[in-house]
């Protein structure tokens, strides 16, 4: 039994062969795909008419300038220039060295470069971009000018090479799909020199015999080179001036040229271009079960619609019959009479109630426990008003109380009681400050019992406290009550210069 192995197993052995077999090699082709990350490694691939070889120039490959070919190893006399990897761009034509590797995760072959030269850009592709801008400007590819292909198309002029595959293919597929066409086929050459204005003239005899629904422009693959006649200025003005819709399908899906960019509709391949012109029968004849089930469909709701209509005439003419609006009649008496009955039973119970209700509020209004409510009721009045004037009286008592008591305490004389006294100017106001005096006015000094005559004699600020006089006013007070001697004892201790 052979061996079997795991995919990463035979992705490895690959690896060893292609790196073992080709360790150094040298690769010429445009660039395409380029793209530069953030990470500085440079990600493009080399192609030629035939193949396309993906590659990798890892960023510690690259230098930032060359300062001599690395072809020649000649020097540059004019200074450095700047790193290819900068520069290059896609459609370059370079010379790139380096070993072939695989890469698993996408089990695919690729080149790691290691150093690389300009070879120029390809001269085809000069060509392409020049023509490509300049059909550009003039609105040959504008998408708003571009006209849908018919549906169904049953005459189809193809201009195309009589004996190619390309053409075999396109009849086959034709015959295969739709439901029958007319194809006139136009024969031209697909490459060389003569192939361009022999395609220009059979699209302007397509346009002239007016016959066709659609033009189709159909070629197999080839290299740049077999497929460059459909690159030419005069096919693409042609294409563009068609006063019919133009289908092209030249090449394979990655072939673009003018032409295809030119036409209304563009078709991967010559096969697809019958495909896009005509749908599979398979589907034609789904179609057609799909509309006979929509037709049955259709049919049994159209009956079933006639049945209501026709139900409901019949029920319609029934009601119309006289014997059945007699009898409408007698259920209408009858409803009236049963109608009346309970509206006079109704009205009977609630002029009942009505008369129950006055007659139990005349007795709440008038009975004897309504006057007994009343009787409580001006009873709990009395009460409560006798209260009131009795809180009343007794409020107003005890805030005379309160009044008496705080007139009392606002006396002038009730200090004399405790053995305080009040001295009196001789203008009447009682004396304040020493400020007030001067020596030889005479004074009143009122005390509890009476008055005492004095005169000045001097006066010292400060307070009693200080001079030792609240031992003193209180001998002074106490002396006032011993008769005559109540001058004398205010004059000596209480006021000092005073007499």
């Amino acid at each position: 039994m052979s061996t079997i192995y795991t995919v990463g197993e035979l992705t490895r052995a690959i690896r060893a062969a292609v790196e073992g077999g080709f360790p150094f090699v040298w690769v010429r082709g445009q660039v395409s795909n380029l793209s530069r990350p953030a990470s500085g490694h440079c990600y493009f691939a080399l192609k030629d008419e035939d193949a396309v070889l993906n590659c990798v120039w890892f960023r510690g490959n690259q230098r930032d300038a060359e300062h001599f070919d690395p072809m020649t190893g000649e020097v540059f006399e004019d200074g450095p220039r700047p790193g290819l990897a900068r520069s290059m761009a896609n459609g370059q034509e370079l010379l790139c060295a380096g070993r072939l590797t695989v890469y698993p995760p996408r089990g695919g072959y690729q080149l790691v470069v290691e150093m690389a030269q300009d070879a120029g850009l390809g001269r085809l592709h000069a060509q392409f971009e020049a023509l490509k801008a300049r059909l550009a400007e003039r609105g040959y590819f504008d998408a708003a000018r571009k006209r849908p292909l018919p549906r169904h198309p049953g005459r189809v002029a193809v201009v195309t090479a009589p004996g190619g595959a390309a053409v075999r293919d396109f009849l086959r597929m034709a015959d295969e799909r739709g439901w029958g066409c007319e194809i006139r086929i136009h024969p031209v050459p697909v490459q060389g020199d003569e192939a361009p204005p022999r395609i220009a003239a059979a699209l302007a005899e397509v346009a002239a015999q007016g016959w066709a629904q659609v033009a189709v422009l159909i070629r197999g693959g080839g290299s740049l080179e077999d497929l460059w006649a459909f690159n030419d200025e005069r096919v693409a003005t042609a294409v563009f001036g068609s006063p019919l819709p133009v289908l092209a399908g030249i090449g394979h899906e990655v072939d673009h040229t003018m032409a295809d960019m030119t036409a209304d509709v563009r078709a991967a391949t010559p096969t697809h271009a019958a495909q896009l012109l005509w749908p599979e029968r398979r589907e034609l004849a789904q179609r057609v079960d799909e509309l006979e089930m929509a037709l049955t469909r259709g049919m049994e709701r159209r009956f079933a619609r006639l049945d209501e209509q026709l139900g409901a005439l019949v029920r319609g003419l029934a009601w119309l019959s006289p014997e059945r609006a007699l009898a409408r009649l007698d259920e209408r008496f009858a409803d009236a009479a049963a109608r009346l009955g309970r509206a006079w039973e109704m009205l009977a119970r609630r002029d009942a109630a009505r008369l129950d209700a006055a007659d139990a509020a005349l007795a709440r209004t008038l009975g004897p426990e309504a006057w007994e409510r009343r009787e409580r009721a001006v009873d709990a009045l009395a009460a409560r008003l006798h209260w009131a004037g009795e809180r009343a009286v007794t409020g107003r008592e005890h805030e005379l109380e309160r009044c008496a008591l705080r007139l009392d305490a606002l006396d002038p004389l009730r200090p004399l009681e405790r053995g305080y006294s009040l001295v009196r100017r001789a203008d009447g106001g009682f004396l304040r400050s020493v400020a007030e005096v001067a020596p030889g006015d005479a004074l009143a000094v009122l005390v509890r019992d009476g008055e005492v005559d004095v005169t000045v004699r001097g006066a010292r600020p400060g307070g009693m406290l200080e001079q030792g006089g609240a031992d003193d006013a209180g001998r002074t007070a106490g002396n006032g009550g011993n008769g005559g001697n109540a001058g004398t004892g205010a004059t000596e201790r209480g006021a000092g210069d005073i007499s």
